[in-house]
């Protein structure tokens, strides 16, 4: 019985072994796989990191606002080279000499343009814009100066315009129109003629040519906004005060009013109401015991003036 009992407790010990054994191949197998896929899992997401961080710079890199370069130079003494260059496609190049019409450069939606600008003689404002295909805009102005046979200028003068031109030779004619109208001659024979011609009322185009005996012409094309004079009138109301009463199409800017050579007013009018409320204006302001001698002086919106004189006696 003894010797049962011993083989039953070694049956037993061999069972317990063997189970043992079972179960700590199966546990530790299931670890290694658990710890190989939570590294598999921490690789994969910091591969996804990693790209999206990268993504993240590459559209941070294209949300910086760049805009055109634009390079000049005087090659020649009435030539300009121009070079646009961009990091994106070049969509229009604008330019223009003083206040003339417009030029375009074709660009082809090219990163680089180059071109060549004449220059006219005199002195002249270059204007020059660029814009890319996402609407970025750049621009340029610079006045050069090119000496030549012929000089034409032009300024206004109130209502008017002086026209000057000069000459290495003798000017033999020069012509002007506005817009398409027909021709105007003026017979030279100087070095120099200065003209005052008459602007019409409007927006308009002048066109003036110059021709010296050598037959060397210089045209000169250029915008003209012609405008009026502020119309200005002093009257008494029967009492004791004098009444100023202006208007223009434009609108009153300033009102300036000066009794006696001494007392000096002045009626900043932008100041006080919009353009619309402008086109007329009236304004009463008492007299002084005695003689009033009266000057009134009316600016427009262009700054043309026109004045007013009076001498009314209380």
């Amino acid at each position: 019985m003894n010797q049962i009992l011993s083989v039953d407790n070694s049956s037993r010990k061999e069972k317990v072994k063997k189970t043992k054994m079972r179960n700590n191949g199966p546990i530790e197998i299931q670890s290694i796989v658990r710890f190989f896929a939570i590294s598999i899992l921490i690789f994969g997401l910091f591969i996804i990191g990693s790209g999206s961080y990268s993504m993240y710079k590459e559209s941070t890199k294209e949300a910086i606002v760049t805009k055109p370069v634009i390079y000049v130079e005087q090659t020649r003494e009435a030539e300009i080279a121009l070079k646009i260059t961009h990091d994106k496609a070049i969509a229009t190049i604008r330019y223009c000499w003083n206040d003339e019409d417009e030029q375009e450069i074709p660009t082809n939606g090219k990163k680089e343009i180059e071109a060549k600008l004449e220059m006219p003689t005199g002195t002249n404002t270059l204007n020059i814009q660029v814009s890319d295909i996402h609407g970025q805009q750049i621009e340029y102005q610079k006045v050069y100066t090119v000496e030549g046979d012929i000089s034409i200028n032009i300024e206004p003068e109130g209502t008017d315009l002086k026209v000057t031109a000069e000459g290495k030779n003798q000017l033999i004619y020069m012509t002007y129109r506005w817009d398409e109208d027909e021709e105007k001659r003026v017979d030279i024979n100087d070095i120099a003629i200065e003209e005052t011609i008459e602007i019409p009322k409007g927006l308009h185009t002048l066109t003036i040519i110059v021709v010296d005996q050598n037959n060397n012409t210089e045209t000169k094309t250029q915008e003209i906004k012609g405008v009026t004079k502020p119309k200005v009138n002093i009257t008494t109301d029967g009492s004791d005060n004098f009444i100023i009463k202006a208007s223009d199409e434009e609108g009153i800017k300033r009102v300036e009013f000066i009794i006696n050579e001494t007392e000096r007013n002045a009626i900043d009018l932008e100041k006080v109401a919009p353009i619309e409320e402008r086109k007329e204006f009236e304004f009463a302001y008492p007299l002084k015991d005695g003689e009033n001698k009266l000057e009134v002086i009316v600016y427009n919106e262009s700054g043309i003036s026109d004045n007013y004189r009076a001498l009314i006696n209380k």
